[in-house]
């Protein structure tokens, strides 16, 4: 079977190679053009996918939108049976959906139709849900919204990252990936209608959604900080500095919210209820860092007046 595969991130890179590590016919690899990084912009880096596929000398195009008529041509002319799309990055138009013969089938990181949308794995942390799973649907127009082909379930450990998750859901999406390809050349599967009833949305992660809340309890700001681990992180202030929190545990404390209440060897923040333990802090524009080696340069003193906003 001929693939076009559509992807651009680490978490869709599984999922490529287990199609060539399968024996499919990959014709084709689409992914967003390399960025520009540095303090200049004038570096420019390959996406994860990229470099696997010219590691696998396959056929890579990087249009800026993939709506470009050349770009189209150029796929065409390839001749794919089915596309593959994880983590592309871009809302597929009807002209691309219907190129290949078989359709476009993606991974998504999910038990659709719940948590719908960009931000899947990490609202499934911070919801404190403790199943999720990924799902190999049929793409159409809509976000999220075509039939089923597939879904493997999976439990979700209560003190999982979000980075964690995603790289455990994107092996699994991988398995499941190659096991529906299989049954489609079968000419076996069996599409499911999904209950929009049931759709439940994963959108966007915001600066503004990262931003600590301390009037929250205490359990619902470690899952924030979890679910943002490592990006984009969840932060807050301290005295108008930016502070990027991880490690959390939600522990025993009393204070007003967001007040300091331990610095001994770790830093205990008081939330609406109970206090967040932090094991790890970002200061803006430095590396992640052990809370110790934060507290010695912050020399900070619980009760004297200092707290996160």
């Amino acid at each position: 079977m001929r693939v076009a595969f559509f992807g651009t991130p680490e978490f869709a890179v599984p999922s490529l190679r287990a199609l060539v590590g399968e024996g499919f016919d990959v014709v084709a690899v689409v992914t967003q053009p390399d960025a520009a990084q540095g303090r200049s912009r004038s570096r420019l880096v390959a996406p994860p996918v990229k470099l696997v596929a010219e590691g696998e000398d396959l056929t890579v195009f990087q249009p800026e939108k993939p709506t470009d008529g050349a770009f189209l041509v150029r796929l065409r002319d390839t001749r794919p049976d089915v596309g593959v799309v994880v983590a592309y990055g871009h809302i597929l138009k009807p002209e691309l959906l219907e190129l290949p013969p078989r359709g476009m089938v993606n991974v998504h990181p999910s038990l659709l139709p719940a948590l719908r949308g960009p931000a899947p794995v990490e609202w499934a942390v911070i919801q404190g849900l403790t199943e999720t799973g990924v799902t190999i649907m049929q793409l159409d127009a809509g976000m999220d919204t075509g039939p089923i082909l597939h879904q493997i379930p999976d439990h979700i450990d209560p003190d999982i990252t979000g980075g964690d998750l995603s790289e455990h859901l994107a092996e699994l999406g991988a398995q499941a990936l190659v096991e529906t390809l299989a049954v489609l050349e079968q000419g076996k599967l069996n599409p499911v209608p999904q209950d929009h009833s049931r759709a439940t949305l994963a959108p966007k992660l915001t600066r503004e959604i990262a931003r600590i809340d301390w009037s929250k309890d205490a359990a619902s700001i470690a899952r924030l900080i979890r679910g943002l681990d490592p990006r984009p992180g969840a932060w807050t202030e301290m005295d108008g500095a930016e502070l990027k929190l991880f490690s959390p545990r939600a522990a025993e404390g009393t204070g007003s919210a967001g007040a300091l209440l331990a610095t001994d060897g770790r830093l205990l923040i008081a939330a609406r209820s109970g206090a967040v333990e932090i094991f790890e802090v970002q200061p803006a524009g430095k590396a992640r860092m052990p809370i110790d080696d934060w507290l010695r340069g912050a020399r900070l003193t619980p009760g004297g007046g200092k707290r996160f906003t």
